[in-house]
């Protein structure tokens, strides 16, 4: 893998350092370790490591390192309009691998800006997360309306006496997400308004938005629109959120094969402690260095 270089005359503080391309499903991540030689990161220089034009190009960006008030190892995650998020389920089964394939461990746990995550090792890189318990409070989504039942709701798309697309499920899994049950998900112009939903004046700290198509009671085609990304060929958290939704509405079971552009996942919720199970694959493409004048 080559260097990544800029045009810029001033360093960045990324100038020297070397990082690990790794893929979720197609869901691409830069990742640095900064555990032994920690830095303040800035927007703009997560920015410029995201775009391809100008870094090496990803989805999310990822930190190791030791944070202040965090135990053990805390994986920053960052999407590529430089904003901080709180979770990525398929960067969390990247970092499990690397951390379990550094200690020799079959398990690990490592911290989020979200919560602690626990991982283990399915197959050789195939990797399962305990994601933790999803939220439905219209506070914890969050939203900036009262909503008693956030299985449906009042967002609609089209003409107001006849939309088009209507009564989203909104839940929160380590961010919020706002999902769309339909028909067929291939045929839904999200590029459209994808955005125009992560802005809506519902959710306040922005949304993933994603169609679903259920496909039978253990399998669903999802489609996502990541929040601060755009289209993605997988989301690990929109899979939660599209696989417990779909529970919710008494669509699926508990368990379901969620297929995204890049693949599938295996979404469990489990009845015994709540928590979401997500199982699927890992890709290291390569090492790189940025180059020493980035």
């Amino acid at each position: 893998m080559t260097d990544a270089a800029t045009t810029s005359t001033t360093p960045s503080v990324l100038a020297g350092r070397p990082y690990l391309k790794m893929n979720g499903l197609g869901n691409k991540f830069v990742i640095l370790d900064l555990r032994d030689d920690p830095v303040t990161l800035d927007e703009e220089s997560i920015r410029k490591a995201s775009n391809p034009k100008t870094g090496p190009g990803c989805d999310q960006f990822i930190t190791l390192e030791h944070r202040k008030g965090y135990d053990g190892v805390f994986m920053g995650v960052y999407n590529a309009d430089g904003s901080e998020v709180g979770a990525c389920g398929n960067a969390a089964r990247c970092v499990a691998w690397l951390l379990m394939e550094e200690t020799g461990a079959s398990e690990i746990d490592f911290a989020t800006l979200s919560e602690p995550l626990h991982a283990s090792r399915i197959g050789e890189k195939r990797i399962a997360v305990d994601m933790g318990e999803p939220k439905f409070g219209w506070r914890d989504i969050p939203l900036s309306e009262q909503m008693d039942d956030t299985r449906f709701v009042d967002i609609k798309l089209g003409p107001i006496d006849k939309p088009v697309l209507w009564g989203p499920s909104a839940v929160n899994v380590g961010n919020p997400h706002c999902i769309f049950f339909v028909e067929d998900a291939e045929a839904q112009p999200l590029e459209k308004f994808g955005p125009m939903i992560e802005h809506h004046p519902l959710f306040p700290e922005q949304a993933n938005v994603s169609v679903a198509q259920v496909l039978s009671k253990h399998a669903i085609r999802l489609r996502v629109w990541e929040r601060g990304v755009g289209i993605t060929e997988a989301c690990g958290t929109a899979a939660c959120a599209a696989a417990v939704a779909a529970h919710r509405r008494r669509l699926t079971a508990r368990k379901a094969t969620v297929t995204l552009d890049g693949g599938d996942l295996t979404i469990e919720w489990r009845e015994e402690d709540n928590h979401i199970i997500m199982t699927g694959p890992i890709t290291l493409e390569g090492e790189g260095r940025f180059a020493d004048d980035y």
